[in-house]
């Protein structure tokens, strides 16, 4: 270990790490879903990471794919959806209600990498504001799943920044949410007309060459090739980076420009270590219960467990 790596590790030490169940907890659990979110916040997280889109009725919905996805997606009777299915921006949330989410098709890729994923056959994908009614503490970092590449795929960034902010207003829940984005269109609408809710700037290194898409505008070449620099000329305040595209420097050049660092998604203990003892303000993962053994191992404080949640409650 170097002498700067020795440093940040000693601080890292006194540090409070967030820990973000990704789409609930999807290495154990079918992802955003009721019975998910209610299993991740039994093991302890600090906020729910979940996806949205908006139905064809305008109803904002939790799920990850624009299209009905056929590695997790099955008709009441059981029956595997054979090839992607309609977009969710073209279903009625009724229609929706009819599909089973709670199982990964057996033999996928999907299956591969999340063998321990326990099934609930019969859960559903849920509406946004049942997911926001599961716990009055609860906090949720929200991404808005736009398509600026394809625009028929969902309603326009900012048009789902609204959605969210509607139904967060009508739960109470605004002050517990963050809201982000690769889309930048999203978090931009929300930092003019609600500056106060928290906001993240999600990137990855396969989405650059479109950034000026993406970011409507914005290319990290404006900025000496800097993605951490466009994040905060945005106003920050949280960064959210494939984790695969972090090194020590860069995460030391955005605590430096005020942001905090927060990436995505680490799965892996070895890799959760090195990104703590860089100096990582949070983690979003598939497995909150291995980062919550190597958050302890490396000093840091842990979310609490609400043990009083059940799987497949609400």
């Amino acid at each position: 270990m170097t002498g700067a790596q020795g440093a940040t590790y000693a601080m890292g030490m006194m540090r409070r790490i967030e820990l973000h169940g990704h789409r609930g907890a999807r290495g154990l659990f079918p992802e955003n879903t009721l019975g998910g979110f209610a299993g991740a916040l039994a093991i302890g997280v600090d906020a729910l990471e979940l996806d949205v889109a908006v139905t064809h009725d305008d109803v904002v919905v939790v799920t990850h794919d624009p299209r009905l996805n056929p590695d997790i997606t099955r008709t009441m009777d059981g029956a595997w959806l054979a090839a992607p299915g309609a977009t969710i921006r073209s279903l009625h949330q009724a229609e929706l209600a009819g599909y089973d989410v709670g199982r990964i098709r057996p033999g996928s890729a999907y299956a591969s990498a999340h063998p321990d994923q326990v099934p609930h056959d019969g859960a559903t994908i849920p509406t946004l504001a049942e997911i926001m009614g599961i716990d009055p503490a609860a906090r949720f970092n929200i991404e808005l799943k736009s398509f600026p590449w394809h625009p028929c795929l969902a309603v326009d960034g900012a048009a789902m920044a609204d959605a969210v902010l509607a139904v967060a207003d009508a739960c109470g829940a605004a002050e517990r949410i963050i809201v982000q984005s690769f889309d930048w269109r999203g978090p931009r609408r929300i930092r003019r007309t609600r500056p106060e809710v928290r906001l993240a700037w999600l990137t990855s290194g396969s989405f650059l060459a479109g950034a000026r898409t993406w970011w409507d505008g914005p290319h990290p070449a404006d900025f000496g090739g800097s993605v951490a620099r466009a994040v905060a000329a945005e106003g920050g305040p949280t960064w959210g980076p494939d984790y695969a595209d972090l090194t020590e420097k860069t995460i030391a050049e955005a605590h430096a420009l005020g942001l905090r660092v927060v990436p995505w998604t680490v799965n892996s203990p070895a890799d959760m270590r090195r990104l703590i003892r860089w100096g990582v303000d949070g983690l979003i993962t598939d497995r909150p219960d291995l980062a919550r053994v190597v958050l302890a191992a490396e000093g840091c404080g842990l979310p609490p467990s609400r043990r009083g949640q059940e799987v497949g409650a609400g």
